[in-house]
């Protein structure tokens, strides 16, 4: 249950139910069992948002012709589902020279999913960090037109900026929108010592089930620069930022707070 008691602190050892804000892995095999078992800790599974695809009518507003452009970014496996939903409602043939730019390479493998994976056509950051696809990306702007698939309610600002300023020829295709999830069952039933978010509309899906809510000492775990922002624009203290070259993944950051005595100070 929420906790409105007085503000506590917590030590990584105390920590021993987590909510992750996103599906439950279907891999038995995920490394968030790992941890589970590692530190005899139980994590809880419940998205705070749900996708709703844009459909091919409307995404036609946009004006964009899928097939003008050369390379296309994705940020999220989401956003690969929509694109190749969306050129399969539109009937669109992607090139076989189109290129790919993936945040992390674990975006970019799920692309064989849709396409015949080749390195020579398929890019992504060495650390998941947005600055890491920069570099990669720098390397081939001159010769590209760039399409960035995203929600029509949560692009990354830092990605669009960095195309703005680097005059890269690109485009925001809205392919899906995030609405909120009603999470009061699982949210009011326990209490959890770590939340961990990874869009800033998760962030904004907490406020809208619980208007009223206190951190109390929860720990705050943000995977993104644009879900960070929102969590400290929220009045929360961020404990867990991720990514990081020495934290990629959340599971990473995960394991290396638990392994810790780090404090949240009050």
């Amino acid at each position: 249950m929420l906790k409105n008691g007085p503000k506590k602190s917590v030590t990584a050892k105390a920590t021993k139910r987590i909510l992750i804000s996103q599906p439950r892995p279907e891999s038995e095999k995920s490394p968030y069992f790992d941890l589970e078992r590692k530190y005899n800790v139980e994590l809880i599974f419940k998205p705070f948002i749900k996708l709703e695809g844009i459909a091919a009518r409307d995404f036609r507003k946009q004006k964009i012709d899928i097939m003008y452009y050369s390379a296309v970014m994705f940020t999220s496996r989401n956003a690969i589902d929509h694109f190749f939903r969306m050129c399969e409602e539109m009937k669109v043939i992607i090139g076989q020279d189109t290129k790919y730019f993936c945040i992390t390479e674990a975006v970019a493998l799920y692309l064989q999913k849709f396409i015949l994976y080749r390195k020579r056509k398929v890019f992504y950051g060495a650390d998941g960090t947005n600055k890491s696809m920069f570099d990669v990306i720098n390397k081939h702007k001159e010769n590209e037109k760039f399409l960035y698939v995203c929600s029509e309610n949560q692009q990354d600002n830092e990605i669009v900026n960095w195309l703005k300023t680097n005059k890269c020829e690109y485009q925001l295709g809205f392919m899906y929108r995030s609405i909120s999830n009603d999470i009061k069952e699982v949210l009011g039933a326990k209490d959890f010592d770590v939340i961990c978010f990874f869009t800033p509309s998760g962030v904004k899906s907490l406020y809208d089930n619980f208007p009223g809510f206190k951190q109390n000492g929860t720990v705050i775990g943000a995977f993104g620069s644009n879900t960070s922002k929102a969590v400290e624009e929220a009045g929360l203290q961020l404990e867990i930022k991720v990514p990081s070259p020495q934290k990629p993944s959340m599971c990473a950051a995960l394991d290396q707070f638990l392994c810790g005595e780090k404090v949240i100070k009050k």
